[in-house]
C-alpha cells in the first residue's frame, strides 16, 4: 500500500492546479431600488462593486472586504442571485463570478460611501434600467439576470453573461417557449425553468355583528391589516386547507377546522411570481372565542373586528376586494369564486 500524502503535500499539491478565477459582484441597492455603479480609477468603463476572491476566502467573504476596502461600505452579504462562468480573456484565466445581493441600503448609508484605497474614483446610483444601459456589454446582460432572480425569488446560470435554457432565471420566456415547443428540454431542465407561484391560505372570520377579524403584522408595511393565514408548506407537502388551519392555531391559538372555500384569488405582476390565495370561510365567532385568541408573539401586534364600511382604512386594495367578493359569496351562497387581483372573473 502506497504511503498516504501529508496535509502539506495535499495543500501543495491542490495549489498548483491551474484552476478559474473567482469574484464576487455585488448588486448593491438602494431603498429607492436604485443600483450601485462604479468608476474605476485605473480603467475605463463602469463596473459593478467586487473584486476578485483571495487566498482562502469565500466569495461572500471576498466580497465583504472588497466593499470595505473599496467604498468604506460595511454591509452584509445577501443571497446568492447568479453564478456566471467565462472563458479564458485577455489574462489567459477562466473566471466563475458569483453575484450577491447587498442592502437595500437606507439612505443615510448609501449616502455617505467613501473611496479609501482610491481604486474608485465616483459612485453613483441609477435605476436599473439606466445601469443596465450605461454599463460596458460584459457586465449589462449579468445585472439583467441577476435582477431578473431577485425579483422572481430563484438564481439565475449564466455562461458569458448569457442565461442557459435551464436556467431558473433570466432565460427570456418567449425562447422559453420555443424550447419547450420543440422538446428541447430534458426534464430537469424544464422543471428548473418552468415560472413558479407563491401560494397562502386565508380564513375570513365575522362576529356576531358581522364584523371581520382582522390581524396586524409586525413586519412588512406600518399600519397593514390582514386576514388570518399565511404561506402554504406546499415542500412538505401541506394542502392548502390544512395551511390554513395551521396558521390559526399558529397565529390566534385557535383550534378551529376551515369551513368552505369561498374563493381562490390569483395576482401577479412582471418580472414576479404570481400569488395564489385560497380564502376559506371561518365561521362566526362569539365572544368567549374572540376572548380566547392568543396573538403569535412577534408576529403579530393586535388583531381587531371591523365593519366592511371600515375596511378602506386599513386593508390594501386588493385585499379589500378580496375580502369583499367573499362577503358576498356568504350572504348569497355563492362560490367558490375565481378572483383576479380581488375581482370576480
Amino acid at each position: 500500500m502506497p504511503d498516504r500524502p501529508s496535509p502539506e503535500a495535499l495543500r501543495a499539491y491542490y495549489a498548483a492546479q491551474p484552476s478559474p478565477l473567482v469574484a464576487a459582484t455585488g448588486i448593491v441597492l438602494d431603498r429607492a431600488g436604485r443600483v450601485l455603479v462604479l468608476t474605476p480609477s485605473y480603467k475605463d468603463g463602469l463596473e459593478l462593486p467586487g473584486g476578485t476572491v483571495e487566498d482562502t476566502e469565500t466569495p461572500e467573504e471576498g466580497l465583504a472586504r472588497e466593499l470595505k476596502e473599496e467604498l468604506d461600505l460595511t454591509a452584509a452579504v445577501g443571497r446568492l442571485l447568479a453564478v456566471d462562468s467565462c472563458a479564458p480573456g485577455t489574462l489567459g484565466r477562466s473566471l466563475v463570478v458569483h453575484v450577491y445581493l447587498v442592502g437595500p441600503l437606507p439612505a443615510d448609508r448609501a449616502g455617505a460611501l467613501s473611496f479609501p484605497d482610491g481604486e474608485v474614483s465616483e459612485a453613483r446610483w441609477l435605476s436599473p434600467d439606466e445601469a443596465v444601459r450605461q454599463l460596458p456589454p460584459r457586465l449589462a446582460p449579468r445585472l439583467r439576470a441577476a435582477l431578473a432572480a431577485l425579483y422572481s425569488g430563484s438564481l439565475a446560470h449564466l455562461v458569458d453573461g448569457v442565461p442557459q435554457p435551464g436556467s431558473p432565471a433570466g432565460f427570456a420566456p418567449a425562447d422559453r417557449a420555443a424550447r419547450e415547443h420543440a422538446g428541447g428540454y430534458d426534464a430537469a431542465a424544464h422543471r428548473a425553468a418552468r415560472p413558479k407561484a407563491l401560494t397562502a391560505a386565508n380564513v375570513l372570520f365575522t362576529d356576531a355583528a358581522g364584523r371581520v377579524l382582522l390581524v396586524r403584522p409586525g413586519y412588512g408595511e406600518p399600519g397593514r391589516w390582514l386576514l388570518p393565514g399565511g404561506g402554504v408548506d406546499s415542500d412538505l407537502g401541506e394542502t392548502p386547507r390544512a395551511a390554513a388551519a395551521r396558521e390559526v392555531r399558529e397565529e390566534l391559538g385557535l383550534e378551529r377546522a376551515p369551513g368552505r372555500l369561498l374563493a381562490v384569488n390569483w395576482s401577479h405582476r412582471p418580472g414576479y411570481p404570481a400569488r395564489v390565495r385560497f380564502l376559506y370561510d371561518g365561521g362566526v365567532l362569539d365572544a368567549g372565542t374572540l376572548a380566547r385568541i392568543r396573538l403569535a408573539p412577534g408576529e403579530l401586534l393586535e388583531w381587531r373586528t371591523a365593519p366592511r364600511r371600515e375596511l378602506r382604512g386599513l386593508a390594501g386594495p386588493h385585499l379589500r376586494r378580496q375580502i369583499k367578493a367573499c362577503l358576498k359569496a356568504l350572504a348569497e351562497g355563492t362560490g367558490p369564486l375565481e378572483l383576479h387581483r380581488g375581482r370576480p372573473v
